[in-house]
């Protein structure tokens, strides 16, 4: 009877410390969970920070570019009204050379 009683008693041994061993590999796996949280949660503010300079940068050409395009307009606004004047000085001489012919013609 002894015998069995003391199989028993190393079964039971064995299923408590086999049990506690495998609460340590829990604490174990869990507390490396945050871990891998916390590298994850990281690497996402890094992802973050770098998609904010992407758009910081992309505003910033945005506005170089908006400038571009005002200046052009403007230059391209002097460009007509110059034109405006030299086409009005140029009809302005023909109307006189015209004139000047008619008297010419008149005056023969």
């Amino acid at each position: 009877m002894s015998r069995p009683m003391l199989l028993v008693f190393l079964l039971l041994v064995l299923i408590i410390t086999s049990q506690f061993e495998w609460k340590q590999q829990l604490v174990i796996d869990l507390d490396s969970t945050p871990s891998i949280s916390q590298k994850q949660h990281q690497i996402s503010k890094r992802e973050e920070v770098v998609k904010e300079k992407i758009i910081l940068s992309q505003e910033k050409s945005i506005q170089r570019l908006n400038e571009l395009v005002r200046s052009l307009r403007e230059q391209l606004q002097q460009c007509r009204d110059n034109n405006e004047t030299t086409n009005d000085n140029a009809s302005s001489l023909t109307e006189h050379v015209i004139e000047l012919e008619r008297q010419q013609i008149l005056g023969n």
